[in-house]
């Protein structure tokens, strides 16, 4: 009888989309039994820890630590910080399943973890992805044939019909909100501000920040488990999201699968359901004034309102539900472990050339904004002092 094939996913037990998609491959893949499939944390997680993913629990997890004692046939990293994680497990093939060109989080200045999530491309480690622009950009650059997957929608779940928190209003503009405030590629500040200028007669906000209330939105939402938040899409009409960055980013189409419509920006991702004036409204990457005009005419032309979310509908209809997509997700994996791929030591020691790099430059910032921290004390004691004498 033909062994199962094992394998190890490197994740993180927090609320987000990255982690959703990762968590409805998985628990289809587990529910199939067709693979045998361990969770690997950095740390031990409790079952309330992940109890934001309905049945997630059932998968077994395992800790980093632990997780060096097992044999794998397959790990796969899904972050690129956990790409490096990759060289003290022990497995026939390594794989990394790329949510995002993930130096884009990081502003300029911070090039040394631009840097080090750009070399997680030079690893040698064969790729899955969730998008085609992200399929495009390590062909281009690095000649890298990545599998495409693309994420799936929970159909039982993101429906036109069924509960909601307060019903949609005719004539009324509920716009919702959705993103981690303190994350500077997901612009929630900016977006809000943009909504409080507009003619929208309410905001909302479904955030995993642990906040309570923000100033000029009407009614927040906060870690609201994944299972749940359909309620909250069905009861607006709008989502407005002005990413500056995504892989193949779920909300705006999940609000299309719950009867409403979306804004955003330009932004990587968008075009694999998106299309402008025909299911949503796309303005260019920060033509602010543009998206507060997008909002304006939904309010003061419910025709318009209500053509773009017939055909948000319809292109909801059309997609594929999770199931579909973790069987394409499970064929991606069999795919690439068949290809031509770096052997793992080659892997490994690249790894660890890359950290020791990377923790250097770390250690060297480190002690740069030590020296500034001190110098800056010393020049505020000597300022103090002499504005001492004069008085």
């Amino acid at each position: 009888m033909k062994q199962k094939l094992k394998i190890g996913i490197l994740a993180s037990p927090s609320l987000s989309g990255g982690n959703n998609v990762i968590f409805e491959h998985l628990s289809h893949i587990h529910e199939r039994g067709n693979i045998e499939v361990v969770l690997i944390f950095d740390h031990l997680v409790k079952n309330e820890d992940i109890a934001w993913f309905e049945g997630i629990d059932k998968i077994p997890r395992t800790t980093l630590k632990e997780a060096e004692d097992i044999n794998f046939d397959v790990v796969i990293a899904t972050f690129w910080r956990t790409c490096y994680q990759l060289a003290n497990l022990n497995a026939s093939s390594y794989l990394y399943f790329n949510q995002s060109v993930e130096s884009k989080f990081y502003p300029d200045q911070d090039f040394n973890n631009q840097n080090a999530a750009e070399a997680t491309y030079l690893l040698g480690l064969n790729i899955i992805t969730e998008a085609s622009w992200i399929q495009k950009y390590v062909k281009e650059k690095y000649d890298i044939d990545a599998e495409l997957v693309l994420n799936g929608i929970r159909k039982e779940n993101y429906s036109p019909t069924g509960e909601c928190y307060a019903s949609r209003k005719n004539g009324k503009l509920r716009v919702l909100i959705e993103g981690n405030i303190q994350s500077s590629f997901k612009n929630v500040p900016k977006t809000i501000e943009i909504c409080k200028q507009s003619k929208a007669d309410e905001i909302w906000l479904l955030t995993n920040s642990p906040i309570q209330n923000y100033g000029g939105v009407d009614r927040v939402f906060s870690n609201i488990p994944t299972h749940e938040t359909q309620k909250i899409y069905r009861s607006c009409d709008v989502l407005v999201k002005l990413s500056t960055v995504e892989g193949m980013f779920g909300p705006p189409l999940e609000m299309f699968h719950c009867g409403g419509t979306a804004i955003t920006y330009n932004v990587t991702g968008h075009d694999e359901y998106m299309k402008h004036d025909f299911n949503s409204f796309i303005a260019r990457m920060n033509d602010d004034s543009a998206i507060l005009e997008y909002i304006n005419i939904l309010k003061d032309n419910p025709q318009k309102l209500e053509f773009l979310k017939k055909n948000a509908l319809q292109t909801a209809t059309e997609w594929y539900n999770w199931e579909a997509a973790s069987l394409a997700f499970e064929k991606a994996i069999l795919t690439s472990i068949e290809k031509k791929q770096a052997s793992k030591y080659i892997i490994q020691n690249k790894i660890h050339l890359f950290n020791r790099w990377f923790t250097e430059t770390n250690k060297n910032e480190e002690e740069l904004r030590q020296a500034n921290r001190q110098l800056g004390l010393k020049i505020h004691r000597k300022l103090a002092s002499i504005l001492k004498k004069f008085k």
